[in-house]
Parts: structure tokens; sequence; C-alpha cells
């Protein structure tokens, strides 16, 4: 394995378990070094730091340990038995009521690039870095010793650039194949496209946020803005919602929100769909709402969009504001990872000032326990929302 030497005083973010080494923390790059490749991190005073996959941006390297490990099958079998092992504890790999969950989360779950999220009997790997891409068969290996019986098919969809080798897309099947494509949520059904839809098919991390929502959602008018396969929807329906309309600019994730709606509900007349853009639909909008959710995708993708992104949530959450009746409740969002909490707080708070109505928060809302956050990694909470009532 490559030894990596850091500059003097760059080893200290590693002893505070900061899983990331920026490539100008290192004294040189090794010749001969591969993108991917494993690699051990030593100080300037010789120090074995850990290992992890080299990277040529500007994150050189992930680590993987912080000690004397070795990368070898016993220490993925090590790290995926860990983290199903949560997954029980938190009452979903096994349940009766709830077969999505996350399985493993990247830097969260101390395997930087790696997101394995499983769909009732197939598990879904999505590799970040050309590190996990390149030991993709044998992660599809140590699942179906891990998980035994309960796994039925692995399916590789990972990110644009990781996962295309000569101008050929990797996406495909690992092992097996599935029986259905249909999962259950806290008793509700929803049908996943993990081969074309977005993320690995579905926004697993809102699961305890729509369960909240659907409390909320008796007798209720609910417009669910940036729809996308209509998850929030189906469970205001369950709420007993009076009326949902369903907003999103993809014409195929309209068709599965219609799709789920009618897994759950025979008949339905309550839900309505709109495939537009969402200040298009504001515009052409005739109605007040008693709940407004907006889960917009990520405005920024890196520090340079950040004033941009928060200008962006500023001027949607005060059109939401608009719409919603006396009383009225604002589901809002950001996934954007470089957005900080206390940045899109900021933004909504500009949003309400605009309205000049009174507005008060009722809930502060984040990702679920399946997608865990290192405490040292303060990057992986990357979803915020707060629920706000009208007064």
């Amino acid at each position: 394995m490559t030894k990596i030497v850091l500059k003097p005083g760059k080893e200290q973010s590693l002893k505070r378990f900061h899983p990331w080494v920026f490539s100008g923390a290192l004294k040189r790059i090794p010749e001969g070094l591969s993108e991917g490749d494993p690699v051990e991190v030593f100080s300037s005073e010789n120090e074995k730091m850990g290992t992890g996959h080299y990277h040529s941006g500007s994150i050189a390297v992930r680590m993987l340990t912080f000690g004397d490990e070795e990368l070898t099958r016993p220490f993925w079998i090590s790290r995926i038995e860990r983290c199903l092992r949560l997954r029980k504890e938190i009452g979903l790999a096994g349940s009766s009521h709830t077969n999505v969950y996350r399985l493993v989360n990247a830097e969260g779950d101390g395997l930087p690039g790696l997101i394995i999220d499983c769909y009732g009997g197939t598990a879904v790997i999505q590799a970040h870095t050309s590190g996990m891409h390149r030991i993709r068969m044998e992660l599809a290996a140590v699942l179906s010793d891990v998980m035994g019986d309960d796994l039925e098919s692995v399916y590789y969809r990972s990110m644009h650039g990781v996962s295309v080798i000569n101008g050929k897309e990797c996406h495909r099947y690992l092992s097996g194949s599935p029986s259905t494509n249909i999962v259950g949520e806290h008793g509700n059904r929803f049908a996943i496209d993990w081969t074309g839809g977005q993320k690995t098919g579905f926004f697993i991390d809102q699961r305890e946020n729509r369960k909240l929502l659907g409390q909320y959602s008796r007798d209720r008018k609910i417009l669910n803005m940036f729809g996308y396969t209509g998850g929030f929807s189906v469970y205001a329906l369950d709420g007993g919602a009076r009326q949902v309309h369903t907003v999103d600019s993809s014409a195929k994730a309209i068709e599965m929100a219609d799709e789920n709606v009618a897994l759950n509900f025979e008949s339905e007349t309550r839900h309505k769909t709109f495939c537009m853009e969402a200040f298009d639909f504001f515009g052409d909008c005739r109605e007040m709402y008693d709940i407004v959710i907006l889960d917009p995708p990520a405005f920024a993708k890196g520090m340079r969009a950040r004033n941009n992104a928060l200008k962006a949530y500023t001027r949607l959450n005060s059109k939401a504001l608009e719409f919603l009746v006396s009383g009225g409740l604002l589901f809002t969002f950001s996934c954007s990872q470089v957005v900080g909490r206390e940045q899109f707080r900021q933004a909504v708070y500009s949003a309400a000032i605009r309205s000049a109505r009174q507005i008060r928060i009722l809930h502060h809302l984040s990702q679920p326990a399946d997608h865990p956050v290192s405490i040292y990694h303060p990057e992986g909470e990357y979803l915020k929302g707060l629920v706000l009532q009208v007064v």
C-alpha cells in the first residue's frame, strides 16, 4: 500500500477523527498513485494516522481507519455488520411495516464515499468516490454474507463520473434480481425506481418528516411543492387531508406520484398532480392552502453557489407564505450541504419579514437516525427543516 506523508502539523484534524485530508496537507504526491488507490497516511514525524482512499481532487484522502486496521474482507464485513446492527436497534432492518432504510451513510458510518440504501430485498450501492467504485463487487459479496436470505439483489448506481469507464455507464445488477419494487414505510406503500429515479430512487431521509406531516393533515388542504414521487402526498392523504396538490417539473416524477397514490388509495379524488415549475404554479395559483411543503433540490452544490442559494430559499419561502391561510403551516427544507442550519434559518427569517405576518417555529427537522452524522464531521448534517405556523 502506498505511503502518503503530511506536512508538519497537518495531522491534527486526523487526531480529531475528521475523515478528510485536503490536497494542501500533503507533503508530496507519490509517483504512480492512481485515482481510488488505498493509501496509508503518516504524519511528518512518521506516525501512522490510518488508511483511506486517494483521490485527485481537493479532498485528497477520505479516511477509512484511524489506526492499524487493514482494508481486508474482515474489515468490510465488520463495518457493514455494525451498520446493520444500528438499523436493527432503531427498528428499521427487520421491521414488518418499514422495509426501506439507509444501511450505510458514508462518513456518518465511517465509510466515506459509500451509500447503501435498502428497498425490501434489494440493496442499492452508490459510490461517490473511485475507491468505492473499484471495490463494488467485493461490497456486493460482503452484503450477501452479512444480510443472508434477507437480500435478493444488489444494484449498483453511482454518481456521474465515478461509474463511467471508457464512456460506458456501469449501472447494473451486481447480483440477483428483485421480486418487487414495492416497499413499505410506516404502513404506506411506494413503488421505487432505483434504476432511473433521483438519488437511489427515493428520498429516504424524509421518512420521519413525512410521518409528522401526516399527523397535521386531517381536514387540511395541502400543497406539496417539488413533490417528486409523492411521498409527502401519500402521508397527507393517509392522515385525512381533504385535498392534496402535488407539483413537480418532472413528468416522470408526476407519473410515479400518481402511481404511489393509487397504490395506497382506490379511486382517490382528493389528489391532483401538476407538471410545472414552482414559480409558474405559484403565478397561476388562485387557491389558498392550510399546509405548504417545500422540499426543493439542492440549490447549492458548492461554496461558490451558496449566496445565490440563500437568496433562492428566501424568495421561494416568501412566495409560499403568500398562499397560506391564517393558522396554516409551512414545512420547509434545505438539502444543500454547504448551507448551514443557521444560514437556512436566516433565509427563512428574511422570507418571514417580507410576509409581514406573525410566524412561529413549531419544529426543527433533520435527517433520521439511519442517516447518522459523525460528531467530528458536521458537514454530514445536510438536511435542515422547519415547520412554521402563520398565526
